[in-house]
């Protein structure tokens, strides 16, 4: 499977699955109307996105140790 075919499959996928478009529907779209349907179902990005700081690394480090 090329690089090509992966990707528009898992992206067919997700406009199915989060937009309901048929296969028919996909192909047809442009790459523009893709983003923006699929950017409509993204989580806007928040605070709490931002990576944890130090104390919050070190009490997981304790929490869930390696070994």
């Amino acid at each position: 499977m090329t690089a090509f075919t992966a990707s528009a499959t898992r992206l067919a996928g997700l406009a199915a699955a989060i937009a309901g478009w048929r296969p028919d529907d996909f192909w047809r779209a442009t790459p523009a109307e893709l983003e923006t349907v699929l950017a409509a179902f993204a989580a806007p990005a928040t605070a709490a996105t931002a990576p944890p700081d130090a104390a919050t690394r070190a009490a997981l480090q304790e929490q869930f140790p390696d070994g």
